[in-house]
């Protein structure tokens, strides 16, 4: 049996860093693409990720700042998006959008986060509707079924990345899950914000184990 797991209190200074606007978001996404070529990427994703001067100045050892996003969403992009699906995105995703409609490279098992226009409900897109309807024959999964009807699909690949609307905390943030089918594994984090974190944590974590080396 798969069941959500218990997410702990945040601490204080994790909530205060929650990602709101898209100054915010553009300053900590550019540190995220350095930190994503030098621990991350492989010689070919190089290639992709980088134009010639800057492949050039990362041999030479100087700092690179590649931008792994897309040009930010217009306003009216956004209001388009949150009228399909009914609702109003949470705070740490406006301002997300509001930066980089979508990002290419992340450190997890998924592929992208989906620019706006392209975010479903679980529900509807096809991979959601197939996870849903195995989990929902087997007995016991109905918390699981439930989260996976009433979120938002924001990323996907090998996981998926989740919002749920009907979870709010005082900040006007949604619950944000990483969800692993292979493992049948959900993770849950207080905001979006603290989801792409994560993976930022993650790396710095990796980066100071090869300093050790």
């Amino acid at each position: 049996m798969i069941g959500v797991s218990e997410t702990t209190e945040p601490e204080e200074n994790e909530v205060a860093a929650v990602l709101t606007t898209p100054e915010e978001w553009r300053v900590f996404l550019e540190r995220y693409g350095e930190l994503y070529v030098k621990v991350r990427a492989d010689d070919k994703e190089l290639v992709d990720l980088m134009d010639d001067n800057q492949l050039e100045a990362l041999d030479r050892g100087e700092r690179v700042e590649p931008w792994l996003g897309e040009a930010p969403a217009r306003e009216e992009a956004l209001v388009a998006s949150e009228e399909r699906l009914g609702v109003r995105f949470p705070p740490s995703l406006r301002g997300f959008f509001l930066a980089s409609d979508g990002w290419t490279r992340l450190d997890a098992w998924v592929d992208e986060v989906h620019p706006c226009g392209r975010i479903v409900w679980m529900r509807d897109s096809e991979a959601g509707r197939r996870v849903a309807e195995t989990y929902d024959s087997i007995p016991g999964n109905e918390d699981d079924v439930q989260l996976f009807r009433q979120s938002i699909e924001i990323a996907r690949g090998e996981d998926f990345w989740l919002l749920d609307p009907t979870d709010v905390g005082p900040d006007g943030e949604w619950a944000a899950y990483e969800f692993a089918p292979k493992y049948g594994d959900t993770t849950k984090y207080p905001s979006f914000s603290t989801l792409f974190h994560s993976g930022y944590e993650s790396m710095e974590e990796d980066e100071d184990e090869e300093d050790m080396d």
